[in-house]
């Protein structure tokens, strides 16, 4: 499995998949720059007159609710509706997910529109499938990625999507299969937007596999082994932050494949 998914990384570079992007102040940056290390063309556009000619032109979609007003919720809507016109993959970044009836409505509305993929932390997946019995505390998970995993598979089936539950233990699933990942480190969750960056990430992978669980595995299983190895050069987490983008960038197989962490029960 290893070294299929390394192929995988290296046909994203190859192909060069442009991944047009509705996502937050706080992450753009940093989710520009992710997509750009592992070969990806990201652009950033949110104006509601280029929205449909964005989507039309791009690879995939990501949505990341993170910081929302009136105005990006439009945009999103319309690009949620045109992507599913046009078939193109799109995935959804529920941040903050319960914390507040604003995003609680425009994610339901984002829903009919069936995302091909949902990324978020324990207790926004499980505040998405309604069965949230915690408090979503800003958009810091209090919920375990496998404490969640029931809830991704509601979703999953509800909506035929591919789940990701990110946490100490990444969950990637489907309706049919279930994958664990168990890279990353600690020091990552001081990071901000580097949840939001995977999801882009996760964007650029479904912009070229038909496959989307194992596009999603791909991509986690990066982000992950980056993150381990940047984490190693690191003194904190300002240059966790700028060595993980160099590991994106510059990582070999031989470093992947010996310390990707992937199981399928």
């Amino acid at each position: 499995m290893e070294n299929e998914i390394w192929s995988f990384i290296k046909l994203v570079r190859q192909k060069s998949p442009l991944v047009h992007n509705i996502t937050n102040y706080v992450a753009m940056n940093n989710s520009a720059n992710a997509l750009l290390a592992i070969g990806a063309s990201p652009v950033m556009a949110h104006a509601h007159s280029e929205v449909d000619e964005m989507v039309s032109i791009a690879d995939s979609l990501v949505i990341n609710i993170g910081t929302l007003d009136e105005y990006w919720s439009e945009s999103m809507l319309k690009a949620a509706y045109r992507a599913s016109i046009l078939g193109k993959p799109w995935v959804l970044d529920p941040v903050g997910c319960g914390a507040t009836s604003f995003r609680n409505e425009l994610l339901h509305k984002l829903l009919q529109f069936k995302p091909s993929i949902i990324r978020g932390n324990g207790s926004e997946i499980m505040a998405l499938a309604k069965t949230n019995k915690t408090i979503t505390k800003g958009v810091d998970s209090t919920g375990e990625s496998e404490d969640a995993v029931e809830a991704a598979r509601i979703i999953s089936r509800q909506y035929q999507c591919v789940v990701c539950v990110s946490g100490a233990k990444d969950v990637v699933l489907n309706d049919t299969r279930t994958v664990f990942l168990e890279n990353g480190h600690p020091l990552m969750t001081k990071v901000t937007g580097l949840g939001c960056s995977a999801s882009a990430v996760i964007g650029a992978f479904s912009g070229v596999f038909e496959d989307k669980l194992q596009a999603t595995t791909a991509a986690m299983a990066l982000m992950g082994v980056a993150g381990e190895l940047a984490e190693m050069k690191a003194e904190g987490p300002g240059t966790l932050q700028l060595h993980l983008i160099d590991k994106l960038y510059n990582i070999t197989k031989e470093e992947f494949c010996s310390r990707v962490k992937i199981s399928e029960p």
